[in-house]
């Protein structure tokens, strides 16, 4: 089975094209704030124009605007093509790759916001079990609020830099790494923005 992912929930706009969870095809780059230029050219790109049997887009949190970008994208191709779309968790992509080289203890995410606020959530050392909800929070309060000496995700060097102490590996949701938590219980696809409701909602999903 194919399955096209799409990945536009932070900086990176990534799109990879699966076959059976091997990528066929593949595009990753930092474009800030050039998603909505660049998605569609880059889905074109790959291996027949990124036709796939399914689809698997990142629902945040993260850029307000570009999840939405990514879903509607992943809305309209899948009603084209008549096939099935699904959501998954920009956390849950990032501490999956983070558990590949994390020597133990718990992974801590942490997802640039807005309005000087940083989204974040905790997973097990396996980087699939969520031990947090998603949750934004003002970055020098999450700087006193978060024990661990470790940080993953777009917004651990601003983290970092706040405590004074501590490592920051940043690292962005890269669609090709999506076979790591393609196990995973499927989300809807609709926006996660991290706050509130939505990150009550988020936390029953993931311990369901």
């Amino acid at each position: 089975m194919r399955l096209l992912v799409i990945d536009t929930a932070t900086q990176a706009l990534s799109v990879a094209l699966l076959d059976d969870d091997k990528p066929v095809g593949h595009f990753h780059d930092i474009v800030g704030r050039g998603h909505a230029e660049a998605l569609l050219p880059a889905i074109a790109a790959l291996p027949d124009g990124g036709k796939a049997d399914a689809i698997a887009v990142d629902v945040g949190p993260g850029s307000f605007t570009g999840v939405r970008i990514g879903i509607a994208a992943a809305r309209a191709l899948a009603l084209a093509w008549n096939i099935p779309l699904h959501g998954y968790s920009t956390p849950s992509l990032i501490a999956a790759r983070a558990a590949q080289g994390h020597p133990g203890g718990p992974i801590a995410v942490t997802i640039t916001g807005g309005h000087g606020e940083l989204f974040w959530q905790c997973f097990e050392a396996d980087g699939r079990t969520p031990i947090s909800a998603i949750a934004s929070t003002p970055i020098a309060l999450l700087a006193q609020q978060l024990d661990v000496s470790t940080f993953y995700g777009t917004g651990a060097e601003a983290l970092v830099t706040a405590r004074g102490t501590g490592a920051a590996i940043a690292i962005y949701p890269d669609a090709a790494d999506y076979p790591l938590i393609a196990d995973l219980p499927p989300l809807p696809p609709s926006p996660i923005y991290g706050r509130g409701a939505d990150a009550m909602t988020m936390a029953e999903r993931a311990a369901s």
